[in-house]
């Protein structure tokens, strides 16, 4: 198998923090775009933010804007989620997505092949 691998998915309280890792297995980031989605039960896959791994650019949720942070561990082929001030509607199974979307389907399911098996993610008290 070919995919991405998440991890540091768990049980959070509102207000706190968590960071959650995508390692590619079997295959490099490289040229590729790592996005994050997120989906809850009962509701449809949403999309949380995107890096480009050559470029570096980034894209957030406006959901999440200003609370999240998606950056690169080049030396690990390593993207790390990091996600503060955490609310329960943040709650869901976290997946990591790769695929080469051009920059208007980015923040798209449509835009990724290669998807990991999720993490979840409760927020609560």
């Amino acid at each position: 198998q070919v995919q991405p691998v998440e991890s540091g998915g768990g049980l959070v309280r509102p207000g706190g923090s968590l960071s959650l890792s995508c390692t590619a297995s079997g295959y490099s980031f490289s040229d590729s775009a790592v996005g994050w989605f997120r989906q809850a039960p009962g509701k449809e896959r949403e999309f949380v933010a995107a890096i480009r791994w050559s470029m570096g650019s980034t894209k957030y949720a406006d959901s999440v804007k200003d609370r999240i942070t998606v950056s690169r561990d080049r030396a690990n082929n390593r993207v790390i989620l990091q996600m503060n001030s955490l609310r329960p509607e943040d709650t869901g199974v976290y997946y990591c997505a790769t695929g080469r979307p051009i920059w208007s389907t980015i923040a798209t399911i449509g835009g990724y092949s290669r998807w990991g098996q999720g993490t979840q993610v409760t927020v609560s008290s």
